[in-house]
């Protein structure tokens, strides 16, 4: 909903959001129907992974007596849709129903804060998270998500034409910082409803992508009779990929067949990649502790992939595409229901695999090194009942709430403040570039640093940010 919008008049999203119908027009996921199909998705992963342009900076940096190493990482559990912030972790307890919403709060183990409760494990814990209340989300949109995954308030493709082409802050990690282990990916993405629910890597070219960690499985498991060995000479790979190659002319996506994009290739093939995305590697005891819901064994997976050297992972916490799970309008808009129906659901699962990972990060001994970011794209009005719903929110970028743990940070606080009815910020606003420059600050990348766009000109890899002093 635009600045200036009142709760209570239609919104332009509220005829036709995002859900219209399931992105019928759009190719959800990758099924291997073929081998043209499979070689297209194990490309999509190693050339648009940029593997080789990361492994050849990589060289260069070990040659110049400066090798990229440090077990830093991040884990972005993605709350696609915009949770309700007031139905979470800033709750109006004293207001009328149609402010405050049908939940009840709970104390937690920072004194004189209360959350939500159906979120009694982190209120249990608390004091290993920071709950920053007032995150100005001005300009957010869902499809794409893009704004605070750049950390750039132009990255909004809906209002700006050029809003796709900002890159991700993991793709900027990628091109910085690398994975520790290079036998792995720096940058992943897991549980892909749909690609809208991520930023890529825009200016910075193909070469930095997120892999899609999901179509790992798949990449494993050949058709008959195309194993690996045939794939990994040059000479298949042409024949193949004719067609893909002329359709990708031009756009950065296919990379000569130099010794980098072999070693790309032997990323994907070599045991390495395989035993850390094997979900199966892991003890009996701890897959069971995780629990058998698909977002759990994602953090999981995620939590496997840091552990072994990726740098960068995103989970998004969606059940299907479209908008996203968290996009909770109302009852009378399905699929995503309103705040009893759709949002309740939720909750005790997402409260369950958030400090699920951020426990056993703790326990293993990571969690000063991995930062965990749990959030959406913005939060919801402050009054229920809108698109003609009881018990809907709709959108409201005036504000969200957003949870961290770990990475070394200061926590057990709460940063900022909402006005009494949440619907506006009222103390210490938190913007997407601060958000951006915590994690690149976290992980070492410079934060005067720029990047070229097509043109060549110089970009800010910060737009109007700072670190998040309270952090620190």
């Amino acid at each position: 909903m635009p600045i200036g919008e009142s709760p209570l008049k239609p919104s332009p999203y509220s005829g036709n959001h995002a859900f219209t119908w399931l992105n019928p027009r759009e190719r959800e996921g990758l099924t291997v129907l073929s081998r043209r199909s499979m070689l297209k998705a194990g490309w999509a992963g190693i050339a648009g992974l940029t593997l080789p342009e990361l492994l050849r900076v990589r060289a260069q940096a070990a040659k110049a007596g400066r090798p990229m190493s440090g077990r830093k990482s991040v884990i972005i559990l993605w709350m696609a849709g915009g949770p309700s912030h007031i139905d979470t972790w800033d709750p109006k307890p004293d207001r009328p129903s149609e402010n405050r919403g049908p939940f009840s709060t709970i104390p937690t183990a920072i004194p004189g804060v209360r959350i939500c409760e159906y979120l009694p494990k982190q209120a249990a814990m608390l004091d290993k998270f920071t709950i920053i209340r007032s995150v100005n989300a001005t300009g957010s949109s869902h499809q794409p998500n893009q704004v605070f995954q750049t950390g750039n308030v132009l990255a909004a493709p809906r209002t700006n034409s050029k809003g796709k082409l900002y890159p991700a802050i993991g793709s900027i990690v990628a091109k910085h910082r690398a994975a520790a282990n290079p036998e792995l990916p720096p940058y992943v993405i897991l549980n892909v409803r749909d690609r809208t629910h991520f930023a890529w890597a825009g200016y910075l070219g193909k070469n930095h992508d997120p892999f899609v960690g999901d179509n790992v499985k798949r990449l494993m498991q050949l058709p008959t009779g195309l194993d690996l060995d045939r794939l990994k000479h040059r000479g298949t790979l042409v024949a193949k990929m004719d067609q893909l190659r002329r359709d990708a002319d031009g756009t950065g996506a296919m990379e000569a067949m130099d010794e980098f994009s072999q070693r790309a290739y032997e990323l994907i093939s070599g045991n390495k990649a395989q035993e850390a995305f094997d979900v199966s590697r892991e003890p009996q005891k701890v897959r069971d502790r995780y629990g058998p819901h698909e977002w759990a064994q994602k953090a999981l997976l995620a939590r496997r992939l840091v552990e072994s050297g990726v740098s960068y992972v995103t989970v998004d916490l969606s059940n299907h595409s479209a908008s996203g799970t968290w996009d909770t309008h109302g009852d009378n808009i399905p699929p995503y229901g309103g705040i009893w129906n759709g949002l309740r659901p939720l909750l005790p699962i997402f409260d369950h695999v958030a400090t699920t990972l951020v426990s056993d990060l703790e326990e293993r001994g990571m969690l000063d090194d991995v930062l965990v970011i749990t959030m959406g794209e913005f939060g919801r009005t402050p009054l229920l009942g809108t698109q003609g719903s009881t018990d809907g929110r709709n959108h409201w970028p005036r504000v969200l709430s957003m949870c961290l743990a770990g990475g070394g940070f200061n926590h057990g606080q709460v940063i900022g403040a909402t006005t009494p009815d949440g619907g506006e910020i009222n103390e210490r606003p938190v913007t997407p570039g601060d958000l951006a420059a915590t994690i690149y600050h976290h992980m070492g990348v410079p934060l005067d640093g720029t990047y070229l766009d097509f043109q060549q000109r110089p970009h800010p890899i910060v737009d109007n940010g700072r670190v998040i002093k309270e952090l620190v």
